[in-house]
């Protein structure tokens, strides 16, 4: 009886939230469901600082690299789906890890309104930061992941 054996899954991630000068960045375990912020990187035309990128790899040791993937709101490719496939292709051959592409529309304006309903009702004290609405964008990223839309 030949029984192939299942695919492995892949529990722990990097996730972005990829924008030409600043990338947000989140993890995700599948295995415990949980989604966290991390940071937000500075980019140089989508390209961001390798020493930082390299140390987020080291400490997370993530199995796969989960990229937001920009569509219009209309579901149609814009400029900056090609740049976010590119730099999945770049990621994934920089660190030899498979990367997935996760829809990301509107995940940007929804952290951005999450932010503000915050600071309106008193969660949130300090104005909000472009570098916090990336990272929140990546958890939502890795949120939608973890819910199967790229694993």
């Amino acid at each position: 009886m030949n029984e192939k054996p299942d695919k492995p899954s892949l529990q722990q991630a990097l996730v972005f939230d990829f924008g030409e000068r600043r990338i947000g960045v989140a993890s995700a375990n599948a295995l415990t469901g949980v989604a966290g912020e991390l940071v937000t990187l500075n980019a140089r035309n989508g390209q961001p600082q390798a020493d930082a990128l390299d140390a987020l790899l080291r400490e997370w040791q993530p199995e796969v690299l989960v990229i937001g993937l920009p569509y219009n709101e209309d579901g149609s490719e814009s400029p900056m789906t090609k740049r976010a496939n590119e730099f999945a292709a770049w990621l994934g051959e920089r660190y030899q890890l498979p990367t997935q592409m996760v829809d990301e529309r509107l995940t940007s304006a929804e952290a951005e309104s999450i932010l503000r309903s915050q600071r309106q009702s008193g969660l949130r004290k300090r104005r909000t930061r472009k570098q916090d609405i990336d990272r929140l964008a990546a958890r939502l990223i890795a949120e939608s992941w973890l819910r199967g839309a790229g694993n």
